[in-house]
């Protein structure tokens, strides 16, 4: 169904399946009710492309169309495809999840971190989420600051009993665990073994000439009210204190890097950050979770069975130590919960800072991706993504 035409405030462009046009729906009233500047949602059901959405600005601040290829910076949902590399790594018999990550990075035993285990790095439990001395935006890109700092870092509590979210140094510690392994950049593995075989505009670490195609980001006001959300936009009072205290857990870890990067400097955008530096079209982040789940379009599936059980076994649940609320993670992915609510029970994705969110549920055999250029304060739930969430489930 192509609905570039009949949209009254906004141009929407792209097809719908019949039986999917609630998602439609939803994303026509991100722009109308929710402040939407320019965004994309793609979803595959067993295999199949059922949904490809496009509309509004290819810059937050700009005027020119978003495109049909057009991609965006999609923060930590590039979490998830970071956490995929090590899983597929581990299911050829590269990486042993129950090693401790100083068996491949012998530097990493140092300052209490020796039992540190590759499990705990995928959920969250290793201890680290915390720099004694953040890093410079020219040093977190550089490839050899961030694993040197957390080589020399203590842990925050003892590794492996608790969990709270490795906003920013999850990028050095999954970088440079791939890099031992493999002697590749996870960035590199990503575009050789998994963007490549799928046919996906997806990188960690934009090559220079695909730089055109991506829009800028920017912080867009919080709509009034949830616009019929079901989401309460207001975060509760132990949140909100965490993050204006500086010497926080959540402070810290979100000013791991310091002073903020600038997410639409070229150089940033060419570097390889696994944590939070991913571009991508929703497109291809919908493609690259249902190979996780499935064969796509007779492309090549990327998770066994028994590494699908592992994305999705719960590994952390319970009070995030950075986020403050409960979370729930697998290995490297974040699960169905309160805090990151996703189709269903089986659910397994990731959601970046501000809006983007890629997942999939394979008991429906849906997977989704959304991105967009307009960042909201939110970590996790946004109110646009939730909206788009409920269409689908509404359609099945």
């Amino acid at each position: 169904m192509d609905r570039s035409e009949g949209a009254d405030v906004v141009d929407v462009r792209g097809t719908v399946a019949d039986g999917f046009e609630a998602v439609a729906d939803a994303f026509t009233r991100g722009f109308e009710q929710r402040g939407e500047r320019g965004a994309a949602v793609a979803v595959y059901r067993d295999g199949r492309k059922v949904v490809d959405l496009w509309a509004g600005t290819r810059d937050v601040d700009g005027h020119e169309p978003w495109a049909v290829d057009t991609a965006q910076v999609v923060r930590s949902a590039t979490k998830g495809v970071a956490a995929a590399v090590v899983l597929l790594l581990h299911q050829r018999g590269q990486i042993d999840l129950d090693a401790p990550v100083g068996t491949y990075w012998p530097e990493f035993k140092a300052a209490g971190k020796e039992r540190v285990l590759v499990r705990h790095l995928l959920s969250h439990r290793a201890g680290v989420p915390v720099l004694d001395r953040p890093l410079t935006p020219a040093e977190a890109a550089d490839g050899v600051s961030g694993p040197a700092a957390l080589a020399a870092q203590a842990p925050a509590w003892e590794p492996g009993t608790e969990h709270g979210y490795h906003a920013h140094t999850y990028s050095w510690l999954l970088g440079e665990l791939v890099r031992r392994v493999t002697g590749r950049t996870l960035g590199r593995w990503v575009a050789e073994e998994i963007a490549r075989p799928l046919g996906l505009d997806l990188w960690i670490g934009l090559p220079s000439e695909e730089a055109h195609r991506v829009g800028r980001l920017g912080q867009i006001a919080e709509p009034p009210t949830a616009a019929g959300g079901g989401l309460k936009l207001r975060p509760k009072r132990a949140v909100a204190e965490a993050y204006r205290d500086p010497a926080s857990l959540t402070r810290r870890a979100f000013e791991a890097v310091d002073p903020l990067p600038d997410e639409n400097d070229p150089a940033y955008r060419a570097a390889e950050l696994p944590a939070s530096g991913g571009i991508s079209t929703a497109r291809a982040l919908a493609r690259f979770y249902a190979a996780t789940i499935g064969e796509v379009d007779g492309g090549p599936r990327l998770f066994a069975p028994a590494t699908l059980t592992l994305a999705r076994t719960e590994e952390s649940a319970g009070p995030d130590r950075v986020l403050v609320v409960p979370t729930r993670f697998g290995l490297g992915f974040m699960l169905h919960g309160p805090a990151s609510p996703l189709l269903g029970p089986g659910s397994f994705g990731h959601p970046g800072r501000g809006g983007s969110l890629g997942f999939a549920d394979p008991e429906s055999g849906v997977a989704l991706g959304y991105t967009t250029n307009g960042m909201r304060k939110g970590v996790t739930a946004d109110p646009r993504a939730q909206a788009l969430i409920r269409a689908v489930r509404s359609a099945l």
